[in-house]
């Protein structure tokens, strides 16, 4: 565990400096995504001033959801890049070779290999709009309740890190150049508004399926003091847990069927 530490540090540290070189293409990136940012949270305030609830969440309370949904987000953003190319890059243009000779875990190698630093903007920005709702609605949060956040979080990017990685996986077996990350990338906007506001079959397939809703949703239900949601807040870490573990069979599973391209 102390040597994966010590290669993530520098893992990190080597892609930074590359990155950073290119000052002005970083600065383009980070404003970028900023800006999603600011434009997500700027249809949430035209939405309310159509209407003054969404169901029974109020402003504030959407809000709190928003931003707690971009912490766990921006930290899975940050080490998901290769993610998105893994098909091309890896399978169809053989460097997954590469990674087969060395001796630290593929998986390991893959998801630290790139970084996308820009995306640390949107769990900066995420704790400070907690941080802002939480007082505007006189949330009294103790101990017990920080250290709920900080395990949600993590296990929010966990959950999300897993069910990619399942989907990347999937490249061993099919090679498409497309993929079918993107489509389900799109579907994280769901979990950043109340679950309750779609029918059944939505609310299904973001808690058991695509299990975002437990990445975003049911964590905040805790701190918004939303009894009714109780189970599933603390079936989080269980639900983290059990994805991850199927991500990681699935993704050596998937190793172990890999054949080289043969250039």
């Amino acid at each position: 565990m102390k040597r994966h530490w010590r290669l993530l540090a520098r893992y990190f540290a080597q892609y930074a400096k590359v990155r950073l070189a290119y000052k002005a293409d970083f600065i383009i990136a980070f404003f970028s995504s900023m800006a999603a940012t600011v434009l997500g949270f700027g249809f949430v305030l035209v939405l309310f001033t159509k209407i003054p609830r969404l169901q029974d969440w109020s402003f504030d309370e959407v809000m709190f959801l928003y931003g707690f949904s971009l912490i766990p987000l921006g930290f899975f953003n940050v080490v998901s890049w290769n993610l998105y190319d893994f098909s091309e890059l890896y399978i169809i243009e053989g460097r997954f070779d590469r990674v087969l000779l060395r001796p630290v875990s593929t998986l390991y190698q893959v998801v630290f290999e790139k970084f996308r630093l820009e995306s640390l903007q949107e769990v900066v920005t995420g704790i400070l709009v907690v941080g802002y709702c939480v007082r505007r609605m006189h949330l009294e949060l103790g101990a017990m309740d920080f250290l709920w956040f900080a395990v949600t979080v993590i296990c929010g990017a966990g959950i999300y890190l897993a069910v990619f990685l399942i989907l990347t996986a999937v490249s061993f077996w099919f090679e498409d150049r497309v993929g079918i990350v993107p489509p389900v990338f799109n579907m994280l906007n769901f979990g950043r508004y109340p679950l309750t506001i779609y029918n059944v079959f939505i609310q299904f397939l973001l808690s058991w399926i695509i299990p975002f809703g437990f990445a975003t949703f049911y964590p905040t239900t805790h701190f918004l003091g939303r009894t009714a949601f109780t189970l599933y807040f603390h079936l989080v870490p269980v639900v983290a847990a059990g994805f991850t573990l199927l991500a990681v069979v699935v993704w050596n599973r998937g190793v172990a069927n890999y054949s080289s391209t043969g250039t």
